[in-house]
């Protein structure tokens, strides 16, 4: 690969160069589950932030907001819905101990749910409420850009008191001015990673380098791919000689999905699923697939296996980052920004980056690890050099119209049968 390419959107390569240059500051906490993961555990894969090309602003502006009354000084509590496997667990995997931790400092008690599988389906579950100004029970909830990119056009999240928020100035500069959220009045990045090929290299027997490797017949019927079509169909368009950065037509992105249903006929693909994919990869019912970086991470420790790979496909990775928004409907935004706020100190957005090993996306965090354990602050899936990203031809799929928005999620859920 030509080592002068970089990435297509400009945001993402400063990015990167904020995240090298995010070094050099503060104290420790107590390491976590390191000892399981050892430098470079799952191979030479990496992370970065998400969606390389991002939405476009909201049109029009954003809806005014009615904004509930908030309880936040006689209810301390904070209701979360986060994805699987994305915040720090003790060795027991009962409790959260940076989540413990702030409630024995804030007095505020949360409830912590991983309710969030796919971005669609989580959204198209609580969207009637939220349009309807009904509580959803949730104070946090946690979406890609994309996604946040709907919520934040449709009025369905609160705005960010940004001056009862000073860590967040701590967020890497290039992130703090999205085109989907300008100035960040309405998210915060959670954390960001990679999309690629995650397989049990004791099962499968071989080493997986491309994305036709999967279409293997001795790996028939164990294959699980994401329900997220922009990782899925991103690394198959990439496969195909496509950029999904860059300008593609409808034809490129049905050629993609002609694949995926090909290889659902055949019985090549056993699922399409969201987070829950981790489920059939420790039952043994799938051995590989296209999966999301930082859980192969989580499933070695969960699991203590060794076998479990992670690798960007030899054709290029799809880069996508999460972001933290409070629902419409919450009455508990201010104790839900102590929150928010909390995660942004670089010594406990560390300590969570240590445990779920995605990109993290807080000024300061690096420092702090390396601290803790400098093989990690030299891993690319926490701490990717643009170099890396460049080699290994990883990026964002491109920002889609509404309308592109629309055609193209109906030819997916028409094809995965949804």
């Amino acid at each position: 690969m030509d080592r002068l390419r970089r990435p297509a959107d400009p945001r993402t390569a400063a990015l990167i160069r904020a995240a090298q240059a995010s070094a050099r500051s503060r104290g420790s906490f107590q390491p976590s589950r390191r000892t399981m993961l050892g430098a470079g555990a799952l191979g030479l894969g990496a992370s970065l932030l998400a969606g390389c090309a991002p939405p476009e602003p909201p049109a029009g502006g954003v809806a005014e907001l009615d904004l509930p009354e908030d309880r936040s000084e006689r209810e301390k509590t904070v209701r979360w819905a986060n994805w699987t496997a994305y915040l720090d667990m003790d060795d027991a995997g009962k409790t959260y101990p940076t989540l413990t931790a702030f409630e024995k400092q804030t007095g505020i008690k949360v409830s912590y749910t991983e309710d969030v599988d796919d971005n669609d389906t989580y959204f198209n579950k609580i969207a009637p409420q939220l349009r309807a100004k009904q509580d959803i029970n949730r104070d946090i909830f946690t979406f890609t850009d994309w996604m946040a990119n709907r919520i934040i056009r449709e009025g369905l999240c609160q705005p960010l008191e940004l001056i009862q928020m000073p860590n967040a100035s701590n967020l890497l500069a290039p992130l703090k001015d999205v085109s989907f959220d300008p100035g960040r009045q309405y998210s915060l990045t959670w954390q960001s990673g990679f999309a690629g090929i995650g397989y049990h290299k004791g099962k499968v027997g071989r080493e997986l380098k491309a994305i036709e490797d999967l279409w293997a017949d001795d790996l028939k019927g164990r294959i699980s791919v994401l329900s997220e079509f922009r990782d899925t169909l991103g690394l198959i368009m990439q496969s195909q000689g496509v950029d999904p950065s860059g300008d593609f037509d409808q034809a490129a992105f049905e050629a993609a999905i002609g694949e995926v249903d090909k290889r659902l006929t055949e019985g090549y693909i056993r699922r399409v699923k969201g987070n829950s994919y981790l489920n059939d990869l420790k039952s043994g019912n799938a051995v590989a697939g296209i999966v999301w970086s930082g859980d192969l991470f989580v499933l070695r420790a969960e699991t203590e296996d060794d076998d479990w790979e992670f690798v960007i496909p030899e054709s290029g990775g799809m880069l996508w980052s999460d972001n933290l928004m409070v629902p419409i409907t919450s009455h508990h935004r201010r104790n839900a920004q102590q929150v928010m706020d909390y995660y942004y100190d670089p010594k406990v957005a560390a300590e969570v980056a240590a445990w779920v090993n995605y990109i993290c996306p807080v000024e300061g965090a690096r420092a702090e690890m390396e601290k803790i354990d400098p093989d990690l602050a030299e891993s690319p899936f926490i701490f990717p050099s643009e170099d890396y990203i460049a080699d290994h031809d990883i990026v964002g799929f491109r920002a889609l119209s509404s309308q592109e928005d629309a055609d193209y999620s109906a030819l997916w859920a028409k094809a995965v049968g949804n």
